[in-house]
């Protein structure tokens, strides 16, 4: 159990130190865009230009979208509600930029799917693959600066999206 407590000291102390540079209107504004691109929107648009081109990697990629979210979405929804751990305003008595959709912080279900969704896109399109793993990055970056989760909700977040992309994947393309 003294690992977990060493984690969750770290965590504070990092989250802490992000919201000590929140009084940066230019970065929180920064912060509450990037956050907006994994609201959700972003991806139903992806999907319906997808479904729209057409042909087999287009479909593939929906297929794969599609599969990836359905093994993710139910999996974050578990560990969330099993772990129930405090978002930062809860636990640490401070006030958030936003108003989350949900009580619990871990793990961060907007970092999950970005990741999720990179790791898909990136894939096909390898070109893309270091914009879009910033852009992922960023936006659980974002989430810390706008109060609403710790380090650690957005690292377990991007590692969960990013498994699931890769098990789609592997079972689309075995």
């Amino acid at each position: 159990m003294k690992i977990m407590q060493t984690i969750q000291s770290y965590d504070i102390s990092i989250f802490i130190w992000v919201m000590q540079r929140r009084s940066q209107k230019f970065l929180v504004r920064c912060a509450r865009g990037i956050s907006a691109t994994g609201n959700g929107p972003l991806y139903l648009l992806v999907a319906s230009i997808l479904y729209w081109m057409g042909g087999p990697d287009g479909m593939r990629l929906l297929t794969c979208m599609a599969l990836a979210l359905l093994i993710e979405r139910p999996l974050y929804f578990v560990i969330k509600n099993a772990c129930k751990r405090d978002r930062p305003p809860a636990a640490l008595n401070i006030k958030s930029f936003i108003i989350p959709s949900d009580r619990f912080s871990f793990p961060s279900g907007h970092t999950s799917a970005a990741f999720l969704m990179a790791t898909l896109w990136g894939w096909h399109y390898p070109p893309l693959l270091p914009a879009l793993f910033t852009w992922a990055m960023l936006v659980g970056v974002a989430r810390v600066i706008l109060g609403v989760h710790f380090p650690t909700d957005t690292l377990i977040g991007a590692v969960m999206g990013t498994s699931a992309a890769l098990l789609s994947m592997g079972m689309i393309f075995a």
